[in-house]
């Protein structure tokens, strides 16, 4: 309780981390205008270099506060990543009918409904990306109705999104047995994720439920699949439960490394410590287009492991990372320092904590710090030489 709570709380805030759009398009597919929410990122005017993942409502109408909310509140953390969030009205008159209108014997768009899936595809995403800095990186989410209709750009030869978010999916004709076929299929990395709830309308859930015991033979490494069956979650409570779990499946590689990335995947290495650490942020860029300097807290995680399994030599090349991401800091010559240090080389650790000395403070490492390891080693030094 006291969770959703708090995620209320920044649902009803999330005005104060970023810009709210209301727009409209004239859509000669829809033969209409269509009104859209855009969500800018609180960092868009501050970082005029930067380009931005994009996410697609459907549903936007109500959708939209839920998940620029989560995804405000994880960025405070420094958890999920800026978006750029575009919502779709389709509540207005009831459009989502139309709009996900599908033909009921093989459950693809018909009419309105093909209507619509081409304005997504052909005139609303090259609106966004002409007019703002998006990322390559693309997501699209519905409820229901359009948690169904998300699915089936997945039956095109290169699908259009990256990622999808069917929160209980109201499956057209025969796609839980489609779906996995499709899924099994495409080559390009597909983030997948799609919930129910034990409350959620039966018809829905039974068929949620098959989709799942066929989706999860798939076993294939372009194919990052998440379902969750929340229990004590109703059709509506469980979009507060899906939302951030998607989310956090999406962008797990963007986290900073936790307690159990550590034991799990950096301290059993042998080696390469470092080369797991650019891997990561490798990934990152390469994933989402998004250039970050590399977390402090993660150059700490990555010496922890090297002090652990006693790799002393790969302190040099951690030198050399932070010194390309924090040019200014002591944290490079700190990093050499350690390296000299744990070597026996106390002349050379001296040194580069004296070189440390001169540069600026950066987190947890102070002047202070680098003329107290000097003095330490020194005094060690010298007793040594006296006895």
């Amino acid at each position: 309780m006291k969770k959703i709570i708090l995620f209320l709380f920044f649902i009803c805030s999330n005005a104060i981390f970023s810009q709210k759009i209301t727009d409209t398009i004239s859509s000669k597919r829809l033969n209409e205008e269509r009104e859209i929410t855009i969500g800018l990122p609180p960092s868009y005017d501050k970082n005029p270099n930067q380009k931005y993942p994009v996410l697609v409502l459907l549903d936007g109408d109500f959708l939209f506060n839920a998940f620029q909310g989560a995804l405000s509140y994880s960025n405070y953390w420094d958890d999920l990543p800026e978006v750029i969030i575009i919502g779709i009205s389709q509540n207005k008159n009831n459009e989502r009918e139309t709009d996900c209108a599908v033909d009921q014997e093989n459950g693809l768009p018909t009419e309105k409904g093909e209507a619509f899936f081409e304005f997504i595809g052909l005139e609303l995403l090259p609106y966004i990306e002409k007019k703002y800095r998006t990322a390559p990186f693309k997501i699209i989410a519905g409820l229901d109705t359009t948690a169904g209709f998300l699915n089936c750009y997945l039956y095109k030869d290169v699908p259009l999104f990256d990622a999808y978010i069917s929160m209980s999916p109201e499956l057209p004709t025969g796609m839980e047995e489609q779906l996995p076929d499709r899924l099994a299929a495409i080559q390009k990395p597909i983030f997948y994720y799609h919930s129910t709830g034990d409350g959620d309308m039966k018809k829905m859930r039974n068929r949620i439920l098959a989709l799942d015991e066929f989706a999860k033979k798939i076993n294939k490494p372009s194919l990052n699949y998440r379902f969750d069956d929340f229990k004590g979650a109703s059709h509506y409570s469980l979009v507060l439960n899906s939302i951030p779990s998607a989310l956090y499946q999406i962008f797990s590689v963007y986290q900073p490394i936790s307690t159990t990335e550590f034991n799990e995947k950096i301290a059993v290495l042998t080696s390469g410590y470092v080369d797991y650490l650019i891997q990561k942020y490798d990934v990152i860029e390469k994933s989402f287009a998004l250039k970050l300097p590399i977390r402090l807290n993660d150059f700490k995680a990555i010496e922890a492991a090297i002090l652990k399994n006693k790799a002393y030599p790969e302190f040099e090349k951690l030198a050399q990372l932070a010194k390309k991401n924090y040019p200014k800091s002591m944290l490079a010559d700190y990093e050499m320092g350690q390296m000299y240090e744990k070597k026996g080389e106390t002349a050379k650790a001296v040194k580069s904590y004296m070189m440390a000395y001169q540069r600026e403070e950066i987190g947890d490492l102070t002047k202070d710090m680098m003329i107290e390891r000097a003095d330490e080693l020194k005094n060690g030094k010298n007793e040594l030489v006296e006895e």
